[in-house]
């Protein structure tokens, strides 16, 4: 991500004195949160059993950098009351530049693991991170320095789009977290099928993870808990959101950080990756009548995907009026692959 690459995002991140010149140590928190160990996160290749999506677990419930940076604001002003004099102080939750899960090692608190998540030995990895940068001598606890991953490979065998590299990084531009959040204009068509019915991030990686499955709890700070419907969204509910319901329904979400046209470009996604043709007539309405053209585009694509008389209708007749080129082009490409599914005339 480009923000992440500037010359003065690399130095901060490099020394926390050029955040906050004072800084003498850094306090690392972490907050756990629902772990998905009842969903079967890992349905199997289309066709699914239902028209349901999938949301990454952290995002189930409040929005966590308003509920973090509160406590933080709280746990500073203690520790300045404890102390008797003025701190000076600097605190982020996955929003400043901080490399967090190199802090939260060397903190005692887990060791970085092959999906590249911070695994604590006795509770997992389903926790936010926190830090308090302060300028206060603090006697440092001791780094986590071993590996316990082992000779395991199995977050890189679950990848569906194998993003996980051998080396301990991640290649972003395949992440299905990064595709589904962070990435704001069309999915690379190559790895639509792998998102499976994804529209919020992923958890996969985590899942899979022995030391989940092992430790970690099925239930974390009730301040995360689930929101009604938001971890197993109706997808055809979700694709017919208005603006106004999208803004209300996600109001203090995380899921909110897609914004409308990127979430339903993903529950569109997941609408063609699924296959049921029940699917049809709420995409051949969004393909008519959505104003967003990276919508539009996503639904002609899981059109194609769906294929049949019904959906090839609606591609050619959208074909006939749709003025934006990109869309276009993926009705003209979803037509193809409608086509080709469809096979000879007679057959």
């Amino acid at each position: 991500m480009a923000y992440l690459a500037s010359d003065r995002a690399r130095q901060r991140r490099a020394d926390p004195r050029k955040i906050l010149p004072e800084c003498r140590s850094i306090l690392v928190l972490c907050a756990p949160y629902d772990a998905p160990l009842n969903l079967d996160v890992l349905e199997p290749d289309p066709p699914f059993q239902s028209l349901h999506g999938k949301v990454a677990a952290y995002a189930w419930g409040e929005d966590y950098h308003e509920i973090l940076a509160e406590r933080l604001r709280v746990l500073s002003a203690y520790i300045e009351a404890k102390t008797g004099a003025p701190v000076l102080n600097r605190w982020y939750t996955d929003t400043g530049p901080v490399l967090e899960r190199d802090l939260a090692q060397r903190a005692g608190l887990g060791w970085i693991g092959k999906n590249t998540c911070l695994i604590h030995p006795t509770k997992g990895s389903y926790f936010f991170l926190a830090e308090i940068l302060l300028s206060l001598n603090l006697e440092p606890d001791r780094p986590f320095l071993d590996d316990r991953c082992g000779s395991c490979t199995r977050c890189l065998e679950a990848c569906p789009t194998a993003c996980i590299l051998p080396d301990r990084t991640i290649d972003a531009r395949r992440c299905i977290s990064y595709l589904t959040i962070e990435l704001k204009g069309a999915i690379p068509v190559e790895l639509r099928p792998q998102i499976g019915a994804w529209v919020f991030g992923c958890d996969i990686c985590q899942q899979v993870c022995p030391w989940n499955q092992r430790f970690a709890a099925a239930h974390g700070d009730p301040a995360f808990g689930p929101r009604l419907e938001v971890p197993r969204p109706d997808l055809i509910a979700e694709l017919a959101l208005s603006p106004e319901q999208f803004n209300r329904k996600f109001k203090g979400s995380p899921v909110k950080r897609a914004k409308r046209r990127g979430y339903l470009r993903n529950v569109a996604v997941a609408l063609g990756n699924l296959g049921d043709e029940t699917a049809l007539p709420v995409l051949i309405q969004a393909l008519g009548n959505e104003p967003e053209p990276l919508v539009r585009s996503h639904v002609a694509w899981a059109l194609g995907r769906l294929g049949g008389e019904a959906a090839q209708r609606a591609l050619q007749q959208a074909a006939q009026i749709e003025k934006d080129a990109d869309v276009l082009s993926e009705i003209m490409s979803a037509l193809d692959i409608a086509r080709t599914a469809a096979g000879p005339p007679g057959d």
